[in-house]
Formats: C-alpha cells, structure tokens, sequence
C-alpha cells in the first residue's frame, strides 16, 4: 500500500520527510502555536536572523530521531514501529514549551512543575493525543519516549540526551541561524555508529573524535550564543517583567487551555497594553526589550567553583550593591548563568559515561568509558557558570564600582 507524504524543505536538512499521521499533528493549532515561540527567546536582539521556533525544531529533531533509529534497524536493534514512534516522540518532545522557551521555565519553576510536565499533558489530555490514539498509536509510549520515562533507555537517549537528536539538531540550527561558526557537527556520522549495550544507547569507537567534537560544540555555544551577555541582558529583562506580571496574568496558574494560548507575541502584548498601575514596571521593561533598550552589564565573571551560586546568594549580592553603590535594589540585577558542561542525561542528572562499541573480527565489545577520560571533554566537565551585573545605563558607573569593590575575589 502506498504511503502518502509531504517533503519539506529544511535549511539544515535540506529535505525533512513527514507522513500523513505526523502532518496531522503538525497541522493542529496546539502544535502550530511552536511557530510563535523562538527557539532562543531574546537572542534575535543580538543575532538579527536567530528568529528560528521550536515548530521548526522539532521537525528536526522527528528527522534526525529517525535517521538514528534506521541505523538501529539495519543492526537488527529496532523494528518499523519503534522508529515511528520515535518519530513522533521527537516531534512532540517540545510541544509543552511555554513563551520565550527555557526563558519562561524560570518561571514556572517557582510552582515545580516544567515544559514537560505540560508536554505531557497536552499529548494524553488533549487532541494530540486523539489524534495519536485514530493513528494506531499509543500515546502513553509515545509520551513516555518523548519524556525520558521509556522503559527501553535507549529509545529515551535518542531523543534527549548526550547523543540525542534534540541536541544535535539544536546545535546545528542555533548555530546556522545565528552565524556562529562554533556548531559544526558531524550528526550523520554519530547517527550511523548508533548501537545499543544492556538497553543504552552505545557509539561506535570510530565515531568518539565526532562525540568530541559536538561536546566541544555546545560548550562554545553556551559561551558565545546561549550566555553571550547581551543576549542574556535582554532575557534578565524579559525574566523581570514576567516576574513583576505573574500575580496579575497567573503564567504560573494557568490550565492546559489557557496554557496553549502563551507565545511570544501574546504574552509581550498583554504587557505592552496594561494600563495597571501594579505593571507599570513591567511594561517599561516590556518596552525596552522591544526597542532594544537593554541593560547595561558592569561586571562579568566565569566562576569555576562546582558550587553553584544559589538564588538567596545572588538576592545578597544585589542588596550589597545596592548600598555601596547608593543606587536602588530595583534597578540592579544579578545574574548567574549556569549550565552543566556536559548534557544532562534524560534522568536528568549528568551524563557520566558512554557507552563504546568495537568490532573486531566480526564481534562487538562493549566499553564503558567515563566521560572525564575523554580528553577535550574531561577540559570542560562540570558546570559553566556566569555571574553578571546588570544595570540601567544612567546608574552603570556608580553599580560598576560597588561591583568590583564587592565582587573582585568572588571565587
């Protein structure tokens, strides 16, 4: 029987494949509201042509999914049916995004809950998942793929993870749209030397130097594009006004229904058209970050300490500022960047160890090697992390002083 489809054209992958059961999903409002959403929030205010979305995004990471989940099937591992369901899985893997993507999780942490926790209850409790169930397909599995909770980890690892499709089309996109030279990675190659050992996604030893390479990859993306100071002057912005708006819109309330109405434009609407006296200053910074009128960052500093620099830390900080410098707490932002270098696993802890595979004489052996033994990669393991000062141009010099008086043996 033959099987309809639509080609798309793609810019990274020139040509991305979707079959009438995914142009279903696509095709829904709940899905086509990942147009409106940018893939990098408010880093288009630094990088002109970074106005990608997570829509396309995850018609990247349907694609890649696939491409790995062939090479496992033409080692015997997956059947046609595990490879739409990945398929699917890598296409909704994002549909839970709130606006301003990573942006507004900050948000939303404060009540713990998360984009996935959303993700999840879009595609079981909504027309996602109807759509899934007319298909034939379980959307219980198809959830618990696209989210970490597979049985099968591997499954799990393809889609998020060190070796994930999510990252690898990231990488790629992030770094064509932005210009950034520092995301060249070889993704057909380490799709292609795929394997699995004890149900974990494995690579094959030839592949390793490419696995070095996209590792390298992120760690300079998040150094020159995620955590780039400009792009996070406008995010520290953007972060203050939904902070100062919450309690007037309920971001962090919202039901499901309410939920699939928050994109970008939506959301910096609502603020831009307040007449409350209660959101006067988020408006002004809602203004600003429209008319790129951003903070002013007057200290900046990578701290190489594994402790992490808690939120109570930073709130002292921005009061000793504040009296050293004279200048009021409102208008002094303290902001600590923080990622691991090495991508989380879909368990969400570190991703420690990797699985190599080598073939000799037509057997396979399995390696466990720890991530810290792989040299380019043992350079940059443990947490990048950034603190900044920000601050309005007409208080820079005054807060630039305390901060460097206060903060200069930061360690």
């Amino acid at each position: 029987m033959r099987t309809n489809y639509l080609d798309i054209i793609d810019p990274i992958h020139d040509f991305i494949r979707v079959y009438d059961h995914e142009l279903k999903i696509i095709d829904n409002p709940i899905f086509q509201r990942l147009r409106r959403i940018r893939q990098l929030s408010g880093a288009h205010l630094t990088y002109p042509a970074a106005q990608h979305t997570r829509f396309e995004h995850s018609l990247g990471v349907m694609h890649i999914a696939s491409q790995a989940g062939e090479a496992l099937r033409e080692k015997g591992i997956l059947k046609k049916e595990d490879i739409e369901q990945l398929r699917l899985a890598g296409l909704l893997h994002d549909i839970g995004h709130g606006p301003f993507s990573h942006l507004f999780e900050e948000i939303i942490q404060k009540k713990k809950i998360s984009h996935e926790d959303f993700g999840r209850n879009l595609i079981l409790k909504s027309v996602i998942g109807d759509t899934l169930s007319k298909n034939g397909y379980d959307k219980k599995t198809i959830t618990k793929i696209a989210f970490g909770d597979s049985k099968l980890q591997y499954l799990n690892e393809i889609v998020s993870g060190a070796l994930s499709a999510d990252m690898m089309d990231y990488l790629l996109r992030d770094g064509y749209f932005t210009g950034a030279e520092h995301a060249k990675i070889d993704h057909k190659r380490l799709t292609q030397s795929l394997d699995v050992h004890k149900k974990k996604l494995a690579l094959e030893k030839s592949a390793l130097y490419s696995f070095e390479s996209m590792m390298h990859s992120r760690y300079q993306m998040f150094k020159a594009v995620y955590f780039h100071k400009t792009v996070r002057a406008a995010e520290v912005m953007l972060l203050e006004a939904l902070r100062l708006s919450d309690d007037e819109f309920g971001f962090t309330s919202f039901n499901i229904n309410e939920y699939i109405k928050l994109t970008d434009e939506y959301v910096l609407s609502m603020l831009l058209s307040s007449n409350s006296p209660k959101l006067k200053r988020a408006k002004k910074f809602a203004e600003d970050y429209q008319n790129r009128n951003l903070l002013k960052c007057v200290y900046e500093r990578i701290l190489t300490s594994k402790n992490l620099l808690e939120k109570t830390k930073t709130n002292e900080i921005r009061s000793s500022l504040s009296k050293k410098s004279k200048v009021d707490e409102n208008e002094i932002f303290v902001d600590s960047s923080v990622t691991p270098s090495i991508p989380l696993a879909p368990s969400k802890k570190e991703s420690k160890q990797i699985i190599l595979i080598t073939k000799e004489n037509g057997k396979s052996q399995a390696q466990e090697m720890s991530i810290s033994d792989i040299p380019v990669v043992s350079a940059i393991s443990g947490f990048m992390n950034i603190l900044r000062v920000y601050t309005p141009q007409k208080t820079r010099k005054k807060v630039e002083i305390a901060a460097k008086s206060i903060l200069g043996d930061l360690k």
